[in-house]
């Protein structure tokens, strides 16, 4: 079975990962900017974060439909069990947090009555909710709280890579690269 879908993700996958995963980091720092920031240029920088957290969203969604129609590879064989389960479920909990989060921003955004601007090319509406300040801030909390969970699983999933590349040596970081040998 590894040898018809190989040891490597497929070019479409590899570039969601990739170019959703800076995106997140970009969209971090872009928060982390609006933190010191007052007034109007505060509510500028929190609209990019909001544009740019929709579009995670959507490549997200690209991808979670890429992977359930593309099968991925098999996980390699030199794996533990218990290496097998946490790969399985930091990558179901990755995709939880990556639709979950800007769904509930947009949520909290909505509950506010701040629809989202869309890279000033078209707004996307909100949701049908009524207004209730005290729940949309409350969803915000929570969306930050989810938002510092997902970069400490960040941090124990580039943990992992580092593990696998440097102590274990099994070229599972280069299924993921379009360079580099990964191991059967």
């Amino acid at each position: 079975m590894r040898g018809e879908r190989g040891v490597r993700y497929s070019g479409v996958a590899m570039l969601l990962h990739w170019v959703i995963a800076i995106l997140v980091i970009m969209n971090w720092q872009i928060v982390e900017a609006a933190e010191g920031l007052d007034g109007p240029l505060r509510g500028e920088v929190m609209g990019y974060h909001k544009a740019w957290g929709m579009l995670i969203l959507g490549l997200t969604l690209a991808r979670l439909g890429w992977r359930l129609s593309h099968k991925p590879p098999a996980l390699a064989d030199t794996l533990r069990p218990w290496e097998k389960t946490l790969a399985r479920v930091t990558h179901t909990i990755f995709y939880v947090l990556l639709i979950g989060l800007p769904l509930g921003g947009w949520l909290a955004s909505s509950l506010v009555g701040r629809p989202v601007d869309f890279f000033g090319l078209f707004t996307i509406p909100n949701l049908p909710t009524g207004s209730n300040d005290a729940l949309g801030g409350a969803i915000f909390d929570a969306h930050a709280l989810g938002a510092n969970f997902l970069l400490i699983l960040i941090a124990l999933h580039v943990a992992g890579a580092l593990k696998h590349t440097f102590f274990d040596k099994d070229g599972n970081l280069w299924r993921i690269l379009p360079f580099g040998t990964p191991k059967a």
